[in-house]
């Protein structure tokens, strides 16, 4: 396991963002974990979490317009990143996020920041995949594949759980509906499960995070 994956494991445990009990999700399934990340609370938090975005965007190589936050937990993080990416690597890069409701009054509309223009190239910026119900909806409903190049998806947590069948991942279905899209995350299930077995780490939750796997996991999970 790399060292800056353990650091941000035990980083999210201390703080409580990673959590282990019984946990219903959107999805409807029951999970033995949960990764909160509106725990990540404070100026030092965000700009750590921040940082490690950043660092995964400029290793992506790919080079957006936009920054696009998702309300509600998208947003701190677009914010800090987009400051990560001016402070350590001098590129000044706008950024957006969307209201969950559309406003009717004032300056109206359903995005805030930057106006996103036809064929701007989009990072999608998120906290957690499980399903991806949450991805599709929000390019779907704001018809931001018509007229965008949407050139990444951003997270911190990818579960590894199959999407809506059991066929493909929630990251394949994503990748395959829209195809100029790749999905990145700083930690997955498999490093969480790697660091649990390695460390000798909350071997009951362990037992239940692998019982819950041999369910919902997706076939690229390879602990």
């Amino acid at each position: 396991m790399k060292k800056w994956k353990k650091k941000f494991i035990e980083f999210s445990l201390k703080r409580k963002v990673l959590k282990f009990g019984n946990f219903k999700l959107r999805s409807g399934r029951n999970s033995p974990y949960f990764f909160n990340s509106k725990y990540f609370c404070t100026g030092s938090d965000l700009l750590k979490l921040g940082e490690c975005y950043a660092h995964a965007i400029i290793q992506s190589r790919i080079h957006p317009d936009i920054l696009l936050g998702l309300a509600y937990k998208g947003i701190p993080i677009v914010v800090a990143t987009v400051i990560a990416l001016k402070i350590q690597y001098n590129i000044n890069l706008a950024y957006s996020f969307n209201r969950k409701e559309i406003k009717t009054y004032g300056d109206g509309g359903i995005i805030v920041g930057k106006s996103i223009k036809k064929n701007n190239s989009i990072i999608i910026i998120d906290d957690v995949l499980t399903s991806g119900l949450t991805i599709q909806e929000f390019i779907n409903l704001f018809n931001i594949k018509k007229n965008n190049v949407i050139s990444g998806i951003f997270l911190i947590f990818d579960r590894q759980e199959y999407g809506t069948t059991e066929q493909q991942s929630s990251i394949q279905e994503i990748e395959t509906a829209y195809s100029l899209c790749k999905i990145f995350s700083i930690i997955n299930i498999c490093d969480l499960i790697q660091y649990l077995i390695k460390y000798n780490k909350y071997q009951k939750e362990l037992k239940n995070i692998l019982e819950y796997y041999k369910i919902y996991g997706s076939k690229e999970i390879n602990y």
